[in-house]
């Protein structure tokens, strides 16, 4: 009986623990990511703000390519939506919708996330010029534990 309630005890202090430092910690993250291109930056630009172009390099679309994906819009546009579902769990299934462009530097989206968990994240794309036919790509994402 003696050695049941320490176990408890352990299990609840574990658990007090956990609980308190959830409190300090910093709950809002960015993550971002960056290539180097050897093409023209409005090459680049005309080439990435097409979501569907996505498709041809996003780490998730070729994941699954037999995923089911679906367009609204007018891709390119503030508005244009581009939606996927798939049977595999780490693609799930989700949106990503064009809100705002900065023409030729910078194109922000809203990450729809519906499965395998709800979410929504805001992310970005830009474009940068580091050379005569050389172009910096940031893409990234913020979001709120």
């Amino acid at each position: 009986m003696k050695f049941l309630k320490w176990i408890l005890i352990v299990v609840v202090s574990v658990i007090v623990l956990v609980l308190i430092t959830a409190l300090f910690v910093k709950k809002e993250y960015a993550v971002e990511k960056q290539i180097e291109i050897n093409k023209p930056k409005q090459e680049v630009y005309n080439y990435v703000v097409l979501l569907t172009n996505q498709n041809n390099y996003s780490k998730w679309a070729t994941s699954d390519p037999a995923m089911e994906k679906t367009f609204t819009g007018v891709d390119g546009t503030v508005g244009f939506v581009s939606a996927w579902k798939s049977e595999v769990k780490n693609v799930g299934a989700g949106e990503q919708e064009i809100t705002k462009i900065d023409p030729g530097k910078r194109i922000d989206y809203e990450l729809r996330f519906k499965e395998p968990m709800e979410d929504t994240n805001m992310a970005h794309m830009t474009v940068d010029s580091i050379g005569e036919n050389k172009t910096l790509v940031k893409w990234g994402f913020d979001g709120v534990m």
